[in-house]
């Protein structure tokens, strides 16, 4: 069965959220966009929200949120309960979220300048498996800070 991803941005990053889904697809991955899919100008908290609250509803693997930084749409997204939102800066980042801290979102800025590529470090997320072990004790301690 294909992986299920939930994924949506602000104008900031519309254009890049329509690469990733593009990719996602190719990769045969079943895609729910959640927006936006213009320029026109919305707020960031209220798509990670959106997102996040969607990805919570079941049944998807992971979800992605983009902005223009990347920054505050995954700021926004960890203060919601039960997601885990990285915001890597090259592969070995994105990778190491999932391997050490069992992420369950991604955050991109559509207006960074990447040394590695977007498509690239959501492959290496994607392909990393959560180690568990000491990681699970300090990602309980995380999902912990919640309460």
């Amino acid at each position: 069965m294909a992986k299920k991803i939930v994924i949506g941005a602000d104008h900031g990053a519309f254009e890049l959220k329509a690469k990733i889904i593009k990719h996602l697809k190719s990769c045969g991955f079943q895609v729910k966009n959640m927006g936006v899919d213009t320029s026109d100008s919305v707020d960031y908290p209220d798509m990670a929200e959106k997102t996040c609250k969607e990805y919570l509803s079941g049944n998807y693997d992971f979800g992605i949120v983009c902005c223009g930084t990347g920054i505050g749409i995954s700021i926004s997204a960890n203060k919601v309960d039960g997601i885990r939102c990285a915001l890597p800066q090259n592969i070995f980042g994105a990778e190491m979220s999932k391997l050490h801290n069992n992420a369950n979102f991604i955050a991109f800025g559509g207006r960074i300048e990447y040394q590695d590529s977007v498509t690239d470090m959501l492959d290496a997320f994607i392909d990393a498996e959560f180690e568990g072990g000491r990681h699970q004790r300090r990602v309980d301690k995380i999902m912990g800070l919640e309460a």
